[in-house]
């Protein structure tokens, strides 16, 4: 996030969702947002598939098709620059490329990005009206916007009508991606991603890699490395021959888990260190108990770049070790001798190397954490970036971008679209939240939404059994019909192991810079059995 969660609540005057079902996969920032709607009066837009909660308090809903998120975006881009809303000021002061952005733009008129997205096209004035008007607009994200072959160029496009508008670096403002899990962010700052070091420090520039060299005591390799699906489809392939998976089960999450599980048994030698025995960790030759997160100490990074204490509470069960020990002795192990007096020691040695992280330490998190960039052990942490409009790049890049298709669309054979998410009671995978009684007890078994319309056509009732049929296979689940859906849109979960939509689900089209799966779009059909 470019600001802070605190920020949805008081300071911004105007906030666009997009792609993110808020109050159920991030309930604390989605009520932040509903208390400053309803208190404050902030207005809301929502642009979305499905009518999510907030949806019902916004002033504009946009229910545009699956995958046409930068039409979307460009036509209310388009409506900005043509009623004079943008900010020309902050354009020429602090962005560059705006002609070549506002050249592709002029032909998204609202009349033909409706043609795309079914929105009508007055709604897309309002939208981009109200957001525009706003003293400080706020866009916030998540995978809802990402999962898509077009994931990057949707993003971009999210940025170009932030900088546009001038809402960037003031408090209220930004671009805030809601981080799907509670440590991504933390995992993506120290190196988590195939191509930096901590921090974003690229693997490709010598003298990054010469820091971590002297360092680490080793030669690096300066090659990026591969992402989880390059990584499954090189297995399938035979070109890797072991895994060492941890704290993922790619079994569940991970897209057509048939071509999944082909490429788990072609491994020779598959490792899995989790709490639990996963669907991944069945086809392991070997499990490592890990720890949970009441079992051990570190930190974790929040999605507003706040670095926080973790303490543990309790010791781990059994033979379960936290999962630093694991791996220090696994290195050692392997001739590269690895030990740490403790977490804090860990921690101490990335902030060396970590320039966001240099002013951290155990002392001055505690309490509330800090947020990066704290440079320096005075420094007070950073609760919203670009102060000022100035980017970290030095000026705003706008991107000229065009809409695409999502990679499969619907024919004469699959003619809905099926699109998936996650439920208020089920988290990722149910490797912990499906262990628990109370919560599987609200949400016991997987379902399919399913537009009236649709269901009268198919003959099918709420309950009922029913197939539903990708290019990759098919599988059985009831029926939820509910007019929150769109007529020829699809919806369901990704939590639950007996009717695992993953099965259904397009590991071919991923987006070529980030190389996500299109989670959210592919082509479908709904039988009833």
């Amino acid at each position: 996030m470019t600001n802070s969660i605190g920020e949805l609540e008081k300071d911004a005057t105007g906030i666009f969702v997009i792609g993110s079902n808020t109050t159920e996969n991030h309930p604390v920032t989605g009520y932040k947002i509903k208390k400053n709607v309803l208190e404050n009066g902030a207005k809301l837009i929502v642009a979305d598939p499905r009518r999510t909660d907030l949806a019902d308090i916004a002033d504009v809903y946009l229910q545009h098709r699956p995958g046409t998120d930068v039409a979307l975006l460009n036509g209310m881009m388009n409506v900005i620059i043509n009623e004079g809303l943008a900010d020309m000021d902050f354009c020429a002061a602090n962005t560059e490329a705006y002609e070549e952005m506002a050249a592709v733009v002029a032909r998204y008129t609202p009349e033909y990005a409706a043609e795309i997205t079914g929105v009508p096209a007055e709604d897309i004035r309002k939208a981009a009206r109200l957001y525009a008007q706003a003293s400080a607009g706020v866009i916030c994200y998540a995978m809802g916007l990402t999962q898509h072959s077009t994931g990057t160029d949707n993003v971009k496009s999210v940025c170009n009508l932030a900088l546009l508008t001038g809402n960037i670096g003031r408090p209220g403002t930004g671009v805030d991606p809601l981080r799907g899990q509670n440590n991504v962010q933390g995992a993506c700052d120290m190196g988590g991603l195939p191509v930096v070091f901590t921090a974003y420090q690229s693997v490709t520039n010598p003298q990054v890699v010469e820091k971590f060299e002297k360092a680490w005591g080793v030669s690096l390799s300066d090659k990026p490395g591969l992402t989880l699906t390059e990584t499954i489809n090189k297995a399938h392939h035979g070109e890797i021959k072991a895994l060492y998976v941890f704290g993922e089960n790619p079994m569940m999450s991970d897209p057509d888990l048939h071509h999944v599980e082909e490429a788990l048994e072609k491994l020779e030698f598959l490792v899995v260190q989790d709490i639990f025995l996963t669907e991944t960790a069945r086809y392991a030759d070997v499990v490592l108990p890990g720890a949970c997160f009441a079992e051990k100490d570190g930190t974790f990074t929040n999605t507003e770049r706040r670095v926080q204490r973790v303490r543990k509470a309790v010791d781990p069960p059994g033979q379960a070790r936290q999962d630093w020990q694991i791996i220090c002795e696994l290195a050692t192990r392997m001739g590269y001798p690895m030990s740490y007096a403790s977490p804090e020691a860990i921690f101490e040695e990335m902030r060396a190397l970590t320039p966001s992280y240099a002013g951290m330490t155990y002392a001055r998190l505690e309490g509330r954490g800090l947020q990066w960039p704290c440079p320096t052990e005075t420094h007070p942490g950073t609760p919203y970036l670009h102060h000022g409009g100035k980017c970290t790049r030095g000026l705003g890049l706008f991107h000229a971008i065009e809409y695409l298709p999502p990679r499969e669309v619907p024919d004469a054979e699959y003619p809905l679209v099926l699109t998936t998410g996650r439920s208020l009671y089920h988290y990722h995978t149910g490797t912990m939240t499906r262990r628990a009684k109370a919560l599987d007890a609200h949400v016991p078994a997987a379902e399919v939404e399913i537009n009236p319309a649709l269901a009268a056509r198919l003959g099918v009732k709420s309950g009922d059994l029913v197939k539903v049929s990708t290019r990759r296979g098919s599988l059985q689940v009831r029926a939820r019909v509910t007019d929150i859906i769109g007529e020829d849109v699809i919806f369901m979960t990704f939590h639950f192991a007996e009717a695992a939509v993953n099965w259904l689900t397009n590991a071919d089209s991923l987006d070529p810079v980030a190389k996500i799966p299109e989670y959210k779009v592919c082509a479908a059909r709904v039988e009833r059995v």
